[in-house]
């Protein structure tokens, strides 16, 4: 076989597989960045909620009004984290980086705050819900961890137990 022949066989190859390579990237379903289905990502966080646990629409409406409530002091507090946390770094200027354990003492007081505010908000959900959908709630509680983090250790929600 001669080489001309043999590269050609080649270039062929290469081109089919990139072609292949190409189709397998446009034709699959896009996902997330941390791995959670495009559609997944679309919905959010608020209709995942709403479709597992099935709420009707005055439940909807009362859960929208704890959103706005949560998303508020969520807010709140990451603003004070951010401030925080500059104040920190701006003390890297000083050649005793004064006030440096009281800045991360409040970072993580703050931290905490926010963790509770979730905590509180997702039990203000469960209050919502009607006694047939508590099941549907415990289950989602399996998830919670998952759908609110922001960096996903695997791929997909863990299995509900």
């Amino acid at each position: 076989m001669s080489k001309i022949k043999l590269l050609s066989i080649a270039v062929i190859g290469l081109l089919a597989a990139n072609i292949a390579v190409v189709c397998f990237l446009l034709l699959r379903k896009p996902m997330h960045p941390e791995g959670m289905p495009q559609a997944e990502k679309k919905e959010g966080p608020k209709q995942i909620i709403i479709d597992k646990l099935h709420f009707s629409k005055e439940q909807v409406v009362a859960y929208e009004a704890i959103i706005v409530k949560h998303r508020e002091a969520v807010k709140g507090l990451k603003d004070s984290i951010s401030n925080t946390k500059n104040n920190l770094y701006q003390s890297l200027k000083t050649e005793t980086f004064a006030g440096k354990d009281s800045l991360i003492n409040l970072l993580s007081d703050l931290q905490k705050r926010i963790e509770t505010v979730h905590y509180e908000h997702f039990a203000q959900i469960k209050k919502l819900c009607k006694p047939e959908q508590i099941e549907d709630f415990n289950n989602l509680t399996n998830e919670l961890a998952f759908y609110f983090t922001t960096e996903k250790k695997s791929t997909q929600p863990p299995p509900n137990n």
